[in-house]
This record gives C-alpha cells, sequence and structure tokens, in this order.
C-alpha cells in the first residue's frame, strides 16, 4: 500500500442544488483512497458547522482525515459555484482557514514518508500557507512522487506560485485551456500543439519526468522524456465535470506508483475522471461493484 497526501484547500462548493464538500486536494485523496492506498488529506478547516459537517461528509470515507488543522480564528472554506452547461464557474472566498496552515512536526513527519504528493496553486493562495506547502514538500524522500496540479483560479495565482511550484515537482498535471496561460506565466513561447507546449516545459524544467494534459471529454495527452501517449477519452453523458480532474489525478497516480506504462495511467485517469464526471458532485457514492468493474475495465 501506498502512501499519497493531498495538500491544500478543503472546502465547501456551495452548488445550486446544495452544498457539496470538495478542495482539490481533498477530492484527489478521497479517491487515491478508494483505490487502495494510504490518503491523507493535508489541510484547514474552521472550528465552525462547516468544518464539523465536512469531518462527517469525510468519515465514511476510507481516507485519512487525522491530520486536518482546526482554525478557532478563520472559517471553512466556501466556494459559490454556478454551473452553465455542467461547466462550473467558482467565487472563492477569503480568507479561511486553509490560507493559514501551520507547518507542524506531524505534518513534517507524514511528508517525510509519502510515496506521492499532490499539491495545487490555489492553496498557495497566502504566503502562510505558501511557505507551508513548500517546506512540506522539501521534506519529501528524493524518490517520492511531487504532482504539481496546477488548477488556476483567477486571480489566485502569479509567475512566481507556478515558477516555483514547477521546481518542487516531478509531475505537472493541467487541462488544455492552461497550457497557453502556463506558457505565457513562464515567459515561454507559445506552442503549435499540446505535445509541443509539454516539451518546452520538460526542456524548462529538468526536475520534471512527466507532464499530463486533461482535454475534457477528449480525453487527455501524457508526455514523458522518452515517450508520450494520447487517450481520445470515454463517452459519457456529463452530469458536473467537479472533481473529474482530481479523480484523473488520483487514479494517474495509482498507476504511476506501481510503475504502470503510460498508457494504463491515461486508461486509469480517464476511466475515473469520466466517471466522476457522469456523477453529481466531487466525492460521489462508489460501491465495491463498481470500483471492481472499472479496475477490471483498466487493468483489462
Amino acid at each position: 500500500m501506498y502512501t499519497i497526501l493531498g495538500i491544500g484547500e478543503l472546502l465547501w462548493d456551495m452548488l445550486p442544488q446544495g452544498p457539496q464538500l470538495g478542495g482539490a486536494p481533498a477530492n484527489y485523496s478521497v479517491m487515491a483512497a478508494r483505490l487502495g492506498n494510504h490518503a491523507t488529506v493535508i489541510s484547514r478547516i474552521g472550528k465552525d458547522s462547516l468544518g464539523q459537517q465536512a469531518l462527517g461528509v469525510l468519515k465514511p470515507f476510507p481516507v485519512d482525515c487525522s491530520h486536518l488543522q482546526v482554525d478557532a480564528q478563520h472559517e471553512t472554506g466556501r466556494v459559490t459555484v454556478q454551473l452553465h452547461d455542467g461547466q462550473p464557474s467558482y467565487t472563492i472566498h477569503q480568507p479561511v482557514a486553509w490560507d493559514f496552515f501551520e507547518l507542524t512536526q506531524s505534518w513534517l513527519a507524514a511528508a517525510r514518508t509519502a510515496d506521492a504528493v499532490c499539491f495545487g496553486s490555489l492553496g498557495q493562495r497566502h504566503e502562510q500557507s505558501r511557505q507551508t506547502i513548500h517546506a512540506l514538500l522539501q521534506a519529501t524522500r528524493p524518490d517520492c512522487k511531487r504532482i504539481f496540479d496546477v488548477n488556476l483560479r483567477a486571480p489566485f495565482y502569479t509567475p512566481e506560485i507556478v515558477r516555483e511550484s514547477l521546481a518542487l515537482a516531478t509531475v505537472m498535471k493541467m487541462n488544455d485551456v492552461e497550457v497557453p496561460l502556463v506558457l505565457e506565466l513562464l515567459g515561454l513561447p507559445a506552442a503549435n500543439s499540446l505535445r509541443s507546449g509539454a516539451d518546452q516545459l520538460l526542456t524548462e524544467f529538468s526536475n520534471l519526468t512527466l507532464i499530463a494534459i486533461t482535454c475534457g471529454g477528449e480525453g487527455s495527452l501524457l508526455v514523458g522524456r522518452s515517450e508520450w501517449h494520447r487517450h481520445p477519452g470515454i463517452s459519457i453523458k456529463v452530469a458536473d465535470t467537479i472533481g473529474a480532474g482530481d479523480a484523473f489525478t488520483a487514479a494517474m497516480t495509482h498507476y504511476l506508483l506501481r510503475g504502470a506504462p503510460l498508457s494504463l495511467l491515461n486508461e486509469g485517469g480517464n476511466r475515473w475522471g469520466s466517471f466522476v464526471a457522469s456523477q453529481s458532485g466531487a466525492m460521489p457514492p462508489i460501491d465495491p461493484e463498481t470500483i471492481a468493474r472499472i479496475t477490471s475495465e483498466i487493468e483489462g
């Protein structure tokens, strides 16, 4: 069993149909745990009713919540979400508890034992949490997979956040819309294809070993230093796309840790990402039979 950390925001998506617990690192950790890993949420909630409700929602999942910090001064994170043809737009409230991570010995110990960690840009919008996240990344073992899930949310990113995060990562994940934005933020030339954009980033950051680009219903592209793989995607009826990218990243990590080829990383990511997109919310119910069925479809 591999040890995986999702580091960053834990928040409530205030959807038109009612609140849903989310936040990319939390969504990622829950899915990684469901796939059979020891996955931990590294985040901070308020000492309020939404914080208690978050713990209640997470309790049935096989995810480790023992490292969640509780903030007596700041409220649990909230995001107002509006859906347009299944695509979300966000109003991300601030300041909230996950802006004020404290670097503790327990968090450092968790980082030192991690086989993989996933972090994004949004969780770094406040300097205190940004410094804590960087310290945790620097505490990981050299062989730890450090996955930077770009997850750009205006106005909460800067060129410095993106560049410093990439310098600490071994794997980068973004969507196709983010590719030109990232290149522009880094001062790199515009790319004439997703693959050439990925190649530029691999050249710019020698520490990166893999770049993953999701393309919505059109699948995904994985680009390594010696090979690449394109997946056409899985045809589904979309309920909403909240959490689908996080499920992709969790499944990709799951197979990456097991030394699988890029084709299997892509298949796993697309199968689980499309399943979550076919359901409502970022952490939909998944029974053991569904997990077994999708795993069989992935692994053949």
